[in-house]
């Protein structure tokens, strides 16, 4: 069997917790925030996870895990 390759997007979007999730940062928060109000940005900071229907398919994406 050949290795399987990763997706280079989901390197770079997404982390395994340590009991198998999957945390992503929110969309919408790198440029034009001048259009957004305060409270949007405010509650988009940080990172939340993925539910177990996206879960799923990430895993495909990554195949060995990501660190």
């Amino acid at each position: 069997m050949p290795k399987l390759k990763t997706k280079s997007g989901v390197k770079k979007r997404f982390k395994f917790t340590a009991s198998g999730k999957v945390k992503h940062g929110v969309a919408g928060k790198r440029h034009r925030l001048i259009s957004h109000n305060a409270k949007y940005i405010r509650q988009n900071r940080g990172t939340s996870v993925l539910s177990d229907a996206d879960t799923a398919h990430v895993r495909q994406w990554a195949p060995y895990g990501l660190k």
